[in-house]
C-alpha cells in the first residue's frame, strides 16, 4: 500500500559519516510504528542491527541485476545507489559492470566524507572516505569518459548525479553543480533549521531537542507546527541565494553550470578554477572507452594494471 508513495529507490552501499560501517538501532528507540516498518515483532527484545553489506548481491554485476529487479518490481521507478568513494577502482569496476551487463542505475548519490551523524564513530566520520569535491568530480569524470554523462548539457546524461556533504548555503549548492552534480542533498543543515544543537546523542534516545528520540518526555520539543515554518524558510531562502549566484555567473539553468565558473585561491597571488584544480574533469566524452584520457582516470579505469590510484 505504501509503495504508491515511493518516488525513487536508493540502494545504500555506504555513507560518508561511516563508510564500511553498519548501523544499530537500540531496542529502546523501537516504537510499534518503527517495528511495523522494519517488520519486527513488538515488543522488541534486541537491538536492530544493519550490517555494512547487502545479502542480495556480492559483486558489481549482481548489483546491476538487483537494480533491474527493483526497477521491474516497482513498475519502472528510478533506481540508484549511494556511496562514499574509497579506492577509485572500486567505482570504475561498477561502471565496467554497467557496460558489460547493459544495466545502469538511473542516478548515483555521491556522499562525501564530510557527511555526519551523531550516531557515527568519530574516527570514521572524521577520517575515512573521500571528501565531496574530489569524489564528485571523479565520479562525474569517469561517467563522462565512459559515455554515461554529458559534460556540456547535463540534462542529456544517462545517469543523474546527486551530491551530498555539508550543503549549508546557496554557494555550496553552486559549487557541487560546478563539479558535476544535478541535484544536491542536504541533511545536517535541515537538522539545524529544526533546532539540532549537535548534542551527539542521536543513538541514545536522549536527544535534548526531541529530533532523534522516541521518548515522549523529549519528543514534544519537535513541534511540527512550529518547525515546519523554519524548515520551509530555510529551504526557500537557500534556493533563492543559489539562483542569485547562478544569475551572477551568467547561466540560465543548472545544466549550463561548469567547472570553470568556480575559482579558488591556491596560493599567494595564484587562483585556479575547478577544471584546472581537478584535471580529470577535462576528460572527453567516451574517451576512457578508447583507453585514453587524463592519466589518473586511465589508471583507475584499467582494472588489470596493478595500480591502485588514489582519487587525489
Amino acid at each position: 500500500e505504501s509503495a504508491q508513495y515511493v518516488k525513487m529507490i536508493e540502494i545504500k552501499l555506504s555513507q560518508g559519516a561511516k563508510p564500511a560501517h553498519g548501523g544499530m538501532l537500540p531496542k529502546e528507540k523501537i516504537t510499534p510504528l518503527i517495528a511495523e516498518a522494519r517488520m519486527l515483532e513488538y515488543p522488541v527484545e534486541h537491538d536492530c542491527n544493519s550490517p555494512p553489506r547487502h545479502s542480495s548481491f556480492s559483486n558489481p554485476k549482481e548489483l546491476c541485476a538487483f537494480i533491474e529487479q527493483l526497477r521491474e518490481l516497482s513498475g519502472g521507478k528510478p533506481v540508484g545507489f549511494k556511496l562514499c568513494v574509497g579506492q577509485p577502482e572500486e567505482f570504475t569496476e561498477l561502471v565496467h559492470a554497467f557496460i558489460e551487463t547493459g544495466i545502469h542505475p538511473d542516478f548515483i548519490t555521491v556522499d562525501g566524507s564530510e557527511g555526519g551523524t551523531g550516531a557515527a564513530p568519530p574516527e570514521f566520520s572524521n577520517s575515512i572516505g573521500t571528501p565531496l569535491p574530489e569524489a564528485l568530480s571523479f565520479v562525474h569524470a569517469v561517467l563522462v569518459g565512459s559515455g554515461f554523462r554529458d559534460p556540456v548539457d547535463k540534462s542529456k546524461s544517462k545517469i543523474a548525479l546527486i551530491a551530498s556533504g555539508k550543503h549549508l548555503t546557496g554557494v555550496s549548492l553552486f559549487k557541487s553543480f560546478c563539479l558535476g552534480a544535478d541535484v544536491a542533498n542536504a541533511a545536517r543543515s535541515f537538522l539545524f533549521s529544526l533546532g539540532c544543537i549537535q548534542a551527539l546523542k542521536c543513538n541514545t534516545n536522549t536527544c535534548p531537542t526531541g529530533i532523534t528520540t522516541s521518548d515522549p518526555d523529549l519528543e514534544w520539543g519537535l513541534d511540527p507546527m512550529n518547525k515546519q515554518v523554519r524548515v520551509f524558510n530555510f529551504h526557500k531562502k537557500t534556493l533563492h541565494v543559489a539562483t542569485e549566484v547562478m544569475e551572477a555567473a551568467g547561466v540560465n539553468s543548472w545544466t549550463e553550470i561548469h567547472p570553470a565558473l568556480f575559482v579558488k585561491r591556491t596560493g599567494i597571488g595564484t587562483s585556479r578554477d575547478y577544471s584546472e584544480i581537478f584535471e580529470h574533469l577535462q576528460v572527453k566524452p567516451g574517451e576512457l572507452l578508447e583507453g585514453t584520457g587524463p592519466k589518473r582516470l586511465v589508471e583507475a579505469w584499467d582494472l588489470h594494471d596493478g595500480i591502485i590510484n588514489r582519487v587525489v
